[in-house]
């Protein structure tokens, strides 16, 4: 299917998918693991009014709860997996990450930006709105992450914070890990101040500083998120090779994706899927 999404070069990086009229992203690199089932919704194919208008699945935005189960419903059929499944957080911009369990199965964390589970089925959902989704498999235990990163996550490197949990809970190995950094706002969209620069002057290599953010002008800066978590993974071990890096912007997307420095609060929210595929382990 054609979207008309607007995407920053001509890699790769997503299939477009559509289910009853439901659609959303995949990454080729998480299917390739053949132990997942996953996507990132689009603001399309739901039943949501107003400014949630039409595929929102949160509970924070003022959204109708008949709109949001009903969404619910038809993005799990899309992408396969149970409603009932979905495990969510409810996101403060920490670097905090549950550890999801069979008796967490269809809860919410609160005050958590990140989860990770070795159980099969259980789907973890985050929220989105122009802040970065981070996917991780470890097809070799067999166990996933999925956590949020704006710029307050991203200088507390929680990508790496999410795979020392693997590492910890079920023994993964950042090289063997399959990465991916979802849609979110890119560098030309992405204005901040000298004082977020500052933060990641404390926390990134100088040498790495050309490539995550410039000066304009007017004493504003452009930064990368997506070159910058990146950085984070890498650092800690996941193989270039193993991370999609996403070249879709919510910002640049305003009729298809949820962004906030578009619409402000009147939205919804974006949504990223991840689940351990209980097919893969009957096999």
């Amino acid at each position: 299917m054609n979207l008309g999404l607007k995407y920053k070069n001509e890699e790769h990086i997503f299939d477009e998918r559509e289910v009853n009229n439901v659609p959303y992203l995949s990454f080729p690199l998480l299917e390739q693991t053949k132990v997942v089932k996953h996507g990132f919704s689009t603001r399309l194919g739901g039943v949501s009014k107003g400014h949630c208008a039409t595929m929102n699945i949160s509970t924070t935005r003022g959204d109708d709860p008949e709109a949001i189960r009903e969404n619910q419903r038809r993005i799990a059929a899309a992408i396969g997996v149970d409603p009932s499944d979905f495990t969510y957080t409810n996101q403060t911009h920490t670097t905090n990450v549950a550890v999801v369990e069979e008796k967490d199965r269809g809860g919410k964390f609160l005050d958590t930006d990140g989860m990770v589970t070795d159980v099969p089925g259980i789907c973890l959902v985050t929220f989105y709105a122009d802040c970065v989704p981070l996917f991780f498999v470890d097809p070799v235990h067999c166990a996933i992450g999925l956590s949020h990163s704006g710029w307050r996550g991203t200088v507390g490197r929680m990508g790496k914070v999410t795979l020392e949990l693997m590492e910890q809970k079920y023994g993964t190995d950042p090289t063997q890990v399959v990465a991916a950094i979802g849609p979110s706002i890119c560098q030309d969209c992405y204005e901040v101040s000298a004082d977020v620069i500052g933060k990641f002057k404390e926390v990134f290599d100088e040498a790495l500083w050309p490539k995550l953010f410039y000066e304009k002008d007017d004493g504003k800066f452009q930064l990368d998120l997506w070159r910058a978590n990146e950085a984070v993974l890498t650092e800690a071990g996941v193989r270039k090779g193993n991370i999609a890096v996403t070249n879709v912007c919510t910002h640049c997307n305003p009729e298809i994706l949820f962004s906030h420095r578009s619409t402000g609060m009147a939205r919804g929210n974006l949504s990223a899927f991840l689940a351990l595929s209980p097919e893969a382990f009957r096999k």
